[in-house]
């Protein structure tokens, strides 16, 4: 029980350091590409002809303009397929659009399949497999190297802080870097990270 309250724990903390350090703003949003997970709802809304699939994206109060746009978007797809391509483009950037706003996140367009960060796929994958472990790993050692990197160029600077103002500046901007970092993570932690 000790170990799946570990593993739990370890997960929580890799999902708060993925928030901060992978956040929206550094990386392309998993939402806003044809192969991300809201593409791949409205894709099976349309083949099903049925909103639902895709309703749990977005927040209630954008519930009513989604379903005008499948309606409309059903109307239109049987007049060809250029008609049937537009129409689910629209719907795919309605729907992305409506998303990224519940999200509080601006809407920068749809990104080709494949546009998203290596972290958010094996977070994928993850979900996926029902395993945690590697994500964990992978992010874990990504955190230890970040952190070991800085503290090894600000203690590296540190020794000759004294010798000029110019090697004092290096060593400031070293140390300020590393503490930075570690602040960014201790938030993450903390749970004031920003999807």
């Amino acid at each position: 029980m000790k170990g799946k309250n570990f593993v739990a724990m370890v997960a929580a903390v890799v999902f708060a350091f993925g928030v901060v350090l992978f956040r929206p703003d550094f990386a392309a949003a998993h939402c806003d590409t044809l192969d991300g997970p809201v593409v791949t709802a409205a894709k099976i809304a349309l083949k099903k002809g049925d909103v639902t699939p895709v309703l749990k994206w977005v927040k209630k109060e954008y519930e009513a303009e989604i379903r005008d746009a499948f309606k409309k978007t059903m109307a239109v797809r049987g007049k060809g397929k250029d008609a049937k391509e537009l129409a689910d483009r629209y719907f795919f950037e309605t729907l992305v659009r409506i998303h990224r706003a519940g999200e509080g996140a601006p809407y920068t367009g749809l990104k080709p399949a494949g546009a998203v960060e290596p972290i958010v796929a094996k977070g994928d994958k993850a979900l996926e497999s029902g395993s945690v472990d590697n994500l964990v790993e992978l992010v874990t050692n990504a955190v230890a190297k970040g952190i070991r990197e800085r503290f090894t160029h600000a203690i590296e600077t540190k020794k000759h802080a004294e010798e000029s103002v110019e090697q004092g500046r290096e060593f400031v901007k070293a140390y300020v870097e590393f503490l930075h970092y570690l602040e960014r993570l201790h938030m993450a932690v903390k749970g004031h990270g920003a999807h």
